[in-house]
């Protein structure tokens, strides 16, 4: 029982950390937020802190890490009744925005915190490899019972998730109200993925294709 009491009160401060960083996020900047003013505003001592996360960007990858949860958890639902590769890469893409919208303020500072190749926060780096499967695995359900030629199904949910990385990028420079300008994008870009999705596997297009696929197998290598 007390091993339970202190797992809970563990997951709590580190729960307290996050929500106070999320907070001075926003009110101060990321940049003016320092690891030791988020100890003193969340109460705890600066070692503790550190001890859940060892820098901002970890911070940043764990907040990277909630929103692709509740991406999934939200796309999931809305796959549910989705039929048609356009109308659930809608689904998809729309749940992306909605769990990264609480973070839209200061999501040119997060861009920035994640462009170094060695930053936590990098999408594409090491550690941020378990939160990228679980973001292309949100893709593999977006497929799953659609027609995909079988040549380009394995590689698929990869280059859907990088187009959400697209979609993402243009979002965090997006200053229309309530990044109107970002769903007319995906509500737009949907239906022609899925156009082009069903294209490939005609002969004319199919080689082309597999070109560009076995390219960037090969850049990945």
């Amino acid at each position: 029982m007390a091993g339970k009491a202190m797992d809970s009160k563990s997951a709590q401060t580190k729960a307290l950390v996050l929500a106070t960083a999320l907070s001075m996020f926003r009110s101060k900047g990321f940049a003016k937020t320092t690891m030791r003013a988020i100890a003193t505003e969340a109460g705890v001592s600066l070692g503790s802190a550190y001890y859940y996360f060892a820098s901002k960007d970890e911070l940043v990858l764990e907040l990277y890490r909630e929103s692709v949860t509740e991406q999934r958890a939200a796309a999931s639902l809305a796959l549910e009744s989705a039929t048609g590769m356009a109308d659930r890469l809608k689904a998809a893409l729309h749940s992306g925005v909605d769990a990264l919208t609480p973070y839209h303020d200061f999501g040119g500072a997060f861009m920035s915190s994640a462009l170094p190749p060695q930053s936590a926060t990098n999408p594409f780096g090491e550690a941020s490899s378990q939160v990228r499967e679980n973001a292309v695995g949100i893709f593999s359900d977006v497929i799953d019972g659609t027609k995909v030629p079988p040549f380009l199904r394995p590689q698929l949910p990869e280059l859907l998730w990088l187009a959400y990385m697209g979609v993402v990028l243009f979002w965090v420079y997006d200053r229309s109200d309530n990044q109107r300008r970002t769903r007319t994008l995906i509500d737009g870009a949907a239906p022609l993925i899925a156009r082009l999705i069903s294209f490939s596997r005609l002969p004319v297009v199919k080689p082309m294709v597999e070109e560009a696929l076995a390219l960037k197998k090969k850049v990945q290598s």
